[in-house]
């Protein structure tokens, strides 16, 4: 893990961001923290009924977000224990922008932010983009059933959220990642060379890299 202790792998759905994580934390040893987005009851309902179940959806994500990573992080020790999430806690917020009215959005963000005062910032965010035609074909070939038919410009959406948010960005490295033409499942060298990337010691800011 070099110089860092918590690292948050992100990225648009789809991008590779727990494949990347297991990887990272087997090759590191480091202890990993997998989104629980199966156990979100109003995922299935939020995909095909946007507007009914946007909400609830979002509020469900950011409890059990906030829940995991309290749990996780809050009693280890930084000296003994290295971090790797599939997620990063502000990934609420950006989704919950790009899904919810402006009303209910200004309602979200408030009590976001009163929830990210108390979970630790990852010292690195390492955002992969392998590019909007390579995460749909990933996200047809992992097969889950209400992923199929998202709405059209959907994961554009998404995509400028990432680099809205992140854009200026301050305290954490942010690592905008492009690993469209890397195949680190498959190329261990590829695989490599984004760990890299991610473990090079750098000073807190927005790095776009292309390894």
């Amino acid at each position: 893990m070099g110089p860092y202790a918590y690292i948050a792998i992100e990225g648009n759905i789809g991008a590779g961001k727990t494949t990347f994580s297991k990887q990272m934390a087997e090759s590191t040893g480091s202890n990993l923290i997998l989104e629980r987005f199966a156990e979100n009851p109003f995922l299935e309902r939020f995909y095909e009924d946007p507007d009914s179940h946007a909400f609830s959806v979002e509020l469900a994500f950011v409890a059990d977000r906030f829940k995991q990573l309290g749990e996780a992080l809050g009693s280890r020790n930084l000296f003994r224990q290295h971090v790797i999430s599939d997620y990063n806690f502000a990934k609420s917020l950006i989704f919950a922008k790009a899904n919810l009215p402006s009303n209910e959005y200004a309602l979200f963000r408030t009590m976001f932010k009163l929830m990210s005062d108390q979970i630790p910032s990852p010292e690195v965010v390492a955002i992969l983009n392998p590019g909007l035609e390579m995460v749909k074909e990933q996200i047809k070939a992992r097969g889950r059933s209400y992923e199929q038919d998202l709405p059209k410009g959907y994961l554009e959406k998404i995509e400028k959220g990432y680099k809205s948010y992140y854009k200026h960005h301050r305290g954490s490295r942010v690592l905008l990642i492009d690993t469209s033409d890397l195949d680190f499942v498959s190329n261990k060298e590829d695989y490599e060379r984004i760990l890299t990337c991610v473990l090079t010691p750098r000073k807190p800011g927005v790095y776009e890299i292309k390894p």
